[in-house]
């Protein structure tokens, strides 16, 4: 079952640290949003492997917005 991992801010995507299929540990940098300029990375909440990447660099998101899929 894939775990969803969701904005924390609104804001905007920065950049992208992972790519489809990587393998990521509990606690790992994700991505990066940019919010009010700052930046503010997204950590992942368990260990697993990328299944989907919906944020892309530039996108605005909302808080609560999809942004990666983990299984």
């Amino acid at each position: 079952m894939a775990e969803r991992v969701l904005a924390h801010i609104t804001g905007t995507g920065w950049k992208v640290l992972v790519q489809v299929g990587d393998t990521v540990a509990a606690d790992q940098e994700l991505l990066i949003l940019e919010s009010m300029k700052m930046e503010m990375p997204v950590e992942s909440p368990s260990a697993g492997r990328v299944a989907s990447i919906a944020a892309t660099p530039g996108q605005a998101v909302e808080e609560g917005d999809l942004l990666l899929e983990l299984e």
